[in-house]
């Protein structure tokens, strides 16, 4: 059972050192998450008490280190994608609201800019990926070549 499924079934909340265990990340950086706004900041506890994360909390943060992890974000990049996701999830609160066609369209019109912002992220990612591995690979050509001349020589 992973985390969040062991967190959704018995509705416990963890504390600030199991989530940073369980993710693989240090307290230190969930801290850092919620004082540059990444991850709100565990609002419902008591002055001095322990910061304690839910099922969302824990899948919010989850997210954030897969993408970071994987797209090789900023901070800055990456609080850009969590702001994207936050108006959507925003968006999805209001479409249930209403079943009105023109704000409908609307909600839909603003959600599609959302996902155009965050898919130019992942574009310009693998732009500079594509460009790496075309110069590593040009790379490893000139050392063939040049290792084939020598063992020609050698000859």
């Amino acid at each position: 059972m992973s985390t969040t499924d062991d967190i959704a079934s018995t509705g416990r909340r963890l504390r600030i050192g199991e989530v940073a265990e369980r993710l693989g990340i240090t307290a230190r950086t969930i801290r850092y998450y919620e004082e540059i706004g990444l991850l709100p900041a565990a609002s419902d506890r008591p002055g001095g008490s322990h910061r304690q994360y839910g099922e969302a909390d824990v899948e919010r943060l989850a997210e954030m280190l897969r993408l970071k992890n994987l797209l090789g974000l900023s901070l800055d990049e990456l609080s850009g994608l969590v702001e994207a996701e936050e108006a959507r999830r925003l968006l999805r609160e209001r479409w249930h609201r209403t079943e009105d066609p023109g704000e409908r369209h609307e909600i839909l019109v603003a959600a599609i800019g959302h996902v155009e912002r965050q898919l130019a992220l992942v574009r310009a990612r693998r732009t500079d990926i594509d460009k790496l591995e075309a110069e590593l690979a040009d790379k490893r050509r000139r050392l063939r070549n040049r290792l084939a001349s020598m063992e020609k020589e050698g000859e």
